[in-house]
């Protein structure tokens, strides 16, 4: 789901748009880079893997900025 709307609270997959760990770094989402759980809530979309928050944005970025699916 790409959209110009932020994020509904809930839970969602994000998926970077970059091709490499490179590209990523470059765009500041090595961090989320391939992949991570997305908790939207209170204005926060906050980024886990492995059970960790490795990274936070508001929800309108992460909309524009990752590929998302609902979880």
């Amino acid at each position: 789901m790409k959209s110009d709307k932020p994020l509904a609270d809930g839970r969602y997959r994000a998926r970077c748009k970059e091709a490499n760990a490179i590209q990523a770094l470059l765009a500041g989402h090595s961090a989320v880079f391939p992949d991570a759980d997305v908790v939207v809530k209170d204005g926060w979309a906050n980024f886990y893997r492995d059970g960790k928050k490795v990274w936070s944005c508001n929800p309108q970025y992460a909309a524009l900025h990752f590929l998302i699916e609902p979880k």
